[in-house]
């Protein structure tokens, strides 16, 4: 009976917290593919919509995201999980959260974070038998709010500081990520249609995997696009007017100061020419090793600085970055959501709570535009930030006030007809002659000056035509060729070495060699060079990684090519009886009992990214995830759509696997907003309980 006394209680609350939330005004409609289409006259119930319909098909990585805020991660997760609670505790979502939400959350958000949070609650108490943890449930608004705090924390890099810090390898570098996003101008396109594409490279499955959704209420929000579990919002996608996208623009917003500490007391460090007393918090946990859950503690420190951590070199290093000093991130999501037209859009930048990520637009006025987005703190132009700084002085301990929007980074509009962003530098946004100079902008900024594979192809690409089809543009977005000589790769810059390779001096390898020399670069199904390549690639990468060095520029000495080469083709004989391997028979798209060959490589712009998996095969795992394709013209919007698996994350779900042959073959799915039509097709059509 006691069993029953926690359900029976987190039923009734949960009942409290959704008065205000009638589920029978809320229609959930479920196409084909099982996508919801989430329909409802207020926001808040639209909200609570998709938080049901987001804990339907993932309620897992839906608690995985909230466990982390919660301190509870290990405990299911183990040590991978244990990293994520103490990044949560040592940049004080909780606290930020508390002092801020009174303050930076309008009335109107409050609601619709309230309704997203009844939605969860009801759902778990429907479904306990699906919690992970106890302790999770019932959520509150500024539980969701920690999410996005946390979550934007890491995108902006600060972790990376912090392993440094721990590890004791104290140096500033970093490492473009994944994702495209494209807008070309119909003024450059042959049917004079606006041509978009949000191309996010996340990882297929998981917390941080793209969950695709529709939603609308009779308040305005419109639109067609994906979040992460427990996202409140859609992140990216497409209203009827108007659609953005996100790519990783690694600037740096971070900043790292190495304290001067007493010889006689490491609790006080030099500032200002004065001794001050670091406070001392202590990080405890319960970490899962096996069926133990394990006790781990660590102190933390905070400094006039901030987040203060003692490294493994002994040192004490404070860490200062805009991730931790605003709430507003989820609240600007859902302007950006509102927005109807270009103007309105601006507007919500703005608000400046998305604290990072490039932005890439288009819109039914054929409006393009990118943006490098950034919380850019007013630095002194005396300091070097991009070193670790001293930090005995106030001089350099900036305030949280941020260069707006129009100071940043940006192109809108320009004479080429198009832009496009591959997590590279800002300044190479559009056609060479329309891009910003380095000296436009504020170099305290602290933008990153790289390109990658992505970013030297889509323009050499792009220079080709001087009006694009839909079918030219498409080719594009899934183009899979590594730059013709010189290829380039941030981490093995010199990997056009590899290509030089003698095979009468390392006759040992000549077969492999001999593939790659006749190799034509392109990442196709057929292609027997892309099979070595990967390999070769994931070899070296393993290294570096160990070594600490995957996020820096390296060149790669000649030797470690012919190792990588030998243990490529060492793989192949080994399992394939055979150098000369297709690489979809090496790199599979598996889930369940589907096993798909998969074409695609690392740093093409249809990137995709694989692991060793069984019998020597490949699996895909992360890269080309929700992809979606616009095209916009004053009379009507297009739009096409695809995941890399499906709608759910359950087994027993025919959307479990539904969508794999369509990406795989670089096909899409036809998505509308004529509610008529989806109501006349839906495979289900109900309402949340």
């Amino acid at each position: 009976m006691k069993k029953l006394v926690p359900l029976f209680f987190l039923l009734s609350l949960c009942q409290i917290l959704s008065a205000q939330i009638n589920p029978q005004n809320i229609t959930i409609a479920r196409d084909q593919w099982g996508v919801p289409h989430i329909y409802a006259p207020t926001d808040a119930e639209v909200a609570y919509g998709l938080a049901w319909a987001s804990s339907e098909d993932d309620f897992e990585s839906m608690q995985v995201n909230l466990l982390a805020v919660k301190g509870k991660l290990g405990s299911v997760l183990g040590k991978d999980g244990a990293i994520f609670d103490f990044f949560a505790y040592a940049i004080e979502t909780t606290k930020l959260v508390e002092e801020k939400y009174e303050e930076e959350v309008s009335p109107t958000f409050k609601k619709v974070l309230e309704g997203y949070a009844a939605g969860v609650n009801a759902y778990a108490a429907k479904n306990p038998s699906e919690v992970l943890a106890k302790g999770i449930f019932p959520i509150k608004p500024q539980d969701i709010l920690e999410g996005y705090v946390l979550n934007l924390t890491l995108l902006s890099g600060v972790h990376h500081d912090i392993i440094k810090i721990l590890s004791g390898e104290i140096r500033r570098d970093w490492l473009p990520q994944g994702s495209n996003g494209m807008a070309i101008s119909g003024k450059k396109t042959s049917n004079g249609k606006t041509f978009f594409a949000s191309n996010s490279h996340q990882p297929l499955e998981g917390p941080l995997a793209w969950y695709e959704a529709h939603v609308e209420s009779e308040e305005g929000w419109k639109m067609i696009g994906a979040n992460f579990p427990g996202g409140v919002t859609l992140f990216l996608g497409t209203t009827p007017n108007l659609g953005w996208t996100h790519t990783v623009n690694n600037p740096d917003l971070c900043d790292v100061y190495k304290l001067s500490v007493s010889p006689k007391d490491k609790m006080l460090y030099q500032f200002d020419g004065k001794w001050e007393k670091l406070e001392e918090r202590k990080f405890k946990t319960k970490v899962k090793i096996g069926f133990l859950k394990i006790p781990f503690s660590r102190k933390i420190y905070k400094s006039k600085h901030g987040l203060t951590l003692k490294g493994k070199d002994g040192h004490f290093y404070a860490l200062r970055f805009p991730a931790n000093q605003t709430v507003k991130a989820a609240e600007q999501w859902y302007w950006m959501n509102k927005a109807t037209n270009f103007t309105e859009f601006k507007k919500a930048l703005e608000v400046q709570g998305i604290g990072t990520t490039n932005i890439v637009y288009a819109d039914r006025d054929d409006q393009i535009y990118y943006i490098g987005n950034g919380n850019f703190p007013y630095r002194s132009s005396a300091y070097e930030w991009d070193k670790v700084l001293p930090g005995n002085t106030s001089a350099n301990v900036w305030a949280p006030k941020y260069y707006p929007i129009d100071s940043l980074a940006q192109v809108h509009n320009p004479p080429s007809g198009w832009v496009f962003n591959s997590n590279n530098q800002p300044y190479n946004a559009t056609a060479p002659e329309d891009n910003l100079k380095r000296s436009e902008i504020n170099p305290t900024m602290g933008y990153m000056l790289e390109d990658n594979n992505r970013s030297l192809r889509f323009p050499f690409l792009m220079k080709d035509y001087e009006k694009l089809s839909y079918a030219d543009f498409k080719k594009i977005k899934y183009d899979q060729s590594w730059m013709p000589a010189p290829s380039y790769s941030y981490s093995m810059s010199n990997v056009e070495d590899l290509f030089k390779l003698d095979p009468a001096k390392y006759p040992q390898i000549a077969p492999v060699i001999t593939i790659l020399k006749n190799w034509d670069r392109e990442a196709s199904v057929e292609s027997k060079g892309a099979s070595v390549f990967i390999l070769v690639l994931r070899k070296i990468a393993e290294r570096l990684d160990k070594e600490v060095r995957l996020k820096e520029v390296n060149i790669i000495p000649e030797a470690e090519w012919v190792a990588a080469l030998e243990s490529a083709q060492k793989h192949l004989q080994k399992h394939f009886k055979s150098v000369e391997v297709p690489l979809g028979t090496l790199q599979r798209h598996i889930r369940g009992n589907a096993n798909i060959p998969i074409s695609g490589a690392p740093e093409v712009l249809g990137a995709i990214y694989s692991k060793p998996d069984k019998k020597g095969q490949y699996k895909v795992f992360a890269g080309e995830s929700y992809i979606q394709l616009v095209q916009y013209s004053k009379e009507e919007i297009a739009i096409e759509s695809v995941v890399p698996y499906g709608s759910s994350a359950h087994e027993d779900s025919p959307h479990y696997t539904d969508q794999m042959e369509m990406y795989a073959k670089q096909q899409t799915k036809t998505m509308t907003f004529d509610k008529e039509k989806i109501m006349a097709e839906a495979e289900r059509v109900y309402h949340p309980e």
